[in-house]
């Protein structure tokens, strides 16, 4: 432990900058991949353990979309929307015959399928790590903000997520949509008898969740390397944003990400060994005092 540089970076607006920076990135990423896991519970009540293989795999398509375009933005949007899709597939032809049943059931499945994709990734991609690269258009001088560096990727990448997470909460509460996902949520039987196709509302819950899994991915992947397995780290800090955020509260899963994120950013500076202890004692702290998360609701 090093309190001394952690108050020498505290008194320093400079490190304040970089490392807030470093903080928001991954709050961000664990924040568009937690939201999904949260919706999916939300409304499904099923824990997708194989969520980390959404990620993984939109990072690996817009890998290859971007060696075969040359586009960006064009790979960020393949490795979204084929996640999309996946999701709904893995949703009718999985997750929707266990619906209801034991929760050993749900997570036998989910691993079944995480096992599965690892080993399509070595025998597509290969065992090897990839990178992507900073893509051209960022491939530009960085920032400096009161002394501290700011790369524009990854000021473009914050307010991208910060997009999403305004859209997704103005959607879930002004939307047509929204508000009976919200409704399906809380009765999903209701929501049936008053004549809503349920079936097709679970497959687009999936499919936004697992679009949001694939987009982090994309995103992450000029900053990240690429490797089989690597949505097994990301899925057990997305698991923890969810938990102390509350299940099924998507301002939860925010606001617990940006400050696991925090805890990430100023923790390599005052707890350089210590940093993902620090993160599990974060989240012990919380649930001891509140078990429910913070803004999960009291069974």
């Amino acid at each position: 432990m090093d309190f001394e540089a952690l108050a020498a970076c505290l008194t320093t607006a400079a490190c304040v900058v970089t490392q807030t920076t470093s903080g928001l990135i991954v709050g961000m990423l664990l924040f568009l991949v937690a939201a999904g896991v949260t919706l999916i519970f939300g409304v499904l009540k099923v824990v997708n353990f194989a969520h980390g293989t959404f990620y993984m795999l939109g990072g690996y398509v817009a890998y290859s979309t971007l060696n075969v375009t040359g586009s960006y933005t064009v790979a960020v949007l393949a490795g979204a929307l084929a996640m999309a899709a996946f999701g709904v597939v893995f949703e009718r032809a999985l997750i929707s015959r266990v619906y209801g049943s034991n929760v050993l059931m749900q997570l036998l499945i989910c691993y079944a399928v995480v096992l599965i994709f690892d080993d399509l990734v070595k025998i597509v991609w290969g065992p090897e790590f990839h990178a992507m690269g900073m893509p051209p258009a960022f491939q530009v001088p960085p920032l400096f903000i009161a002394g501290g560096v700011v790369p524009p990727f990854y000021a473009v990448l914050i307010a991208i997520a910060a997009l999403i997470a305004i859209v997704l909460g103005l959607g879930l509460s002004r939307t047509r949509l929204g508000k009976t996902v919200r409704a399906a949520a809380i009765n999903p039987q209701m929501v049936s008898a008053l004549g809503v196709n349920t079936t097709l509302l679970f497959a687009i819950v999936f499919a936004i969740g697992g679009g949001l899994a694939g987009l982090a991915g994309a995103l992450a992947a000029p900053v990240r390397s690429l490797s089989p397995g690597m949505g097994f780290s990301i899925l057990i800090e997305s698991f923890i944003v969810t938990v102390i955020g509350g299940m099924g509260s998507i301002a939860g899963a925010l606001v617990s990400a940006l400050l696991i994120g925090m805890v990430r950013g100023f923790g390599t500076i005052g707890f350089p060994k210590f940093t993902d202890g620090l993160i599990y004692i974060v989240m012990i702290a919380i649930l001891l005092t509140r078990p429910q998360g913070l803004f999960g609701r009291r069974q």
